[in-house]
């Protein structure tokens, strides 16, 4: 996930851009042309929102039930699509339909937790669907709900030397402003440096083809705090394979670097909606 590191593909690019002259700027290949490999089941109450991968290969899942009772208490309702970066968790929470602000949690590896509240900005819906840090562990991706020309970025908390180091607000940098909308975003990914890979649960194929698509979007460069443009391109369509007939619900979205593995989370219709499917898949290129 956020555990990207160069792969031998940098070292061909930059022999290749020495060789013709293109000179040392060549970024990494970023992976693309995904295959299935496989599925995967986990309990929607503390899985089916999402899912992180850790250093060790293990899975970290959120769902309902994973919103620790005090932070509930204070009215975080909604926990995201998680991520992980040098072994800190990051946990993205909305609160109610009036809420004035949104939130941040970062667990560190030693098990302490620390709070960053985002007070809304003009025009910024109370959405926060999930968390996603860059490759460089300095900046954080976020997104809202409904149709939208952006992403959010801002400061990784604690990670990024501007933000408090115990907590406290958390202001917006430059966002990534997209070339075509999307639509109900529930989680993105760093695949590398200039490359996410979102899950969407639009279902209408009025902006992608796809029912409910996995959307790529290329960045114009890394992230370094301010604007930056982003190419946004669909993929594929999140399986829909259950029992049971209905709607689905695309959720969480994470790449596994060092191992190569995309893994998209998709919620099957009542009542098989009780588990999660983990679709998992391996790239072509890159």
């Amino acid at each position: 996930m956020t555990l990207w590191k160069a792969s031998t593909a940098l070292f061909g690019a930059v022999a290749l851009a020495v060789v013709t002259g293109g000179g040392a700027s060549a970024a990494p290949a970023s992976p693309g042309g995904w295959q299935e490999t496989g599925t995967a089941r986990v309990g929607s109450l503390t899985g089916g929102q999402g899912l992180a991968s850790r250093a060790d290969g293990g899975l970290l899942y959120r769902g309902l039930a994973s919103i620790p009772l005090d932070l509930r208490v204070k009215g975080w309702n909604h926990i995201g699509d998680p991520d992980i970066a040098e072994g800190h968790t990051f946990d993205a929470y909305q609160a109610g339909d009036d809420a004035k602000s949104k939130m941040y949690a970062v667990t560190t590896p030693g098990g302490e937790r620390h709070l960053y509240e985002h007070p809304l900005d003009p025009g910024e819906k109370l959405n926060n669907s999930f968390a996603a840090v860059s490759p460089d562990s300095q900046w954080l991706v976020s997104g809202e709900w409904g149709d939208q020309n952006r992403l959010q970025v801002f400061p990784a908390p604690l990670l990024n030397p501007s933000t408090p180091p115990t907590g406290g607000t958390l202001a917006q940098a430059g966002q990534i402003s997209l070339d075509k909308p999307v639509r109900d975003i529930q989680g993105c990914d760093f695949a590398s440096a200039t490359r996410l890979v979102c899950a969407s649960n639009d279902a209408s194929k009025q902006l992608f083809p796809e029912d409910r698509p996995v959307l790529q979007v290329d960045l114009d460069r890394p992230l370094d705090g301010s604007p930056v443009t982003g190419r946004v391109s669909s993929l594929f369509a999140s399986p829909q394979r259950s029992v049971c007939s209905g709607s689905f619900e695309t959720e969480g979205v994470d790449y596994d670097s060092t191992r190569r593995t995309l893994r998209v989370e998709v919620v099957p219709p009542a009542p098989c909606l009780v588990t999660t499917t983990v679709y998992s898949y391996k790239p072509t290129t890159g």
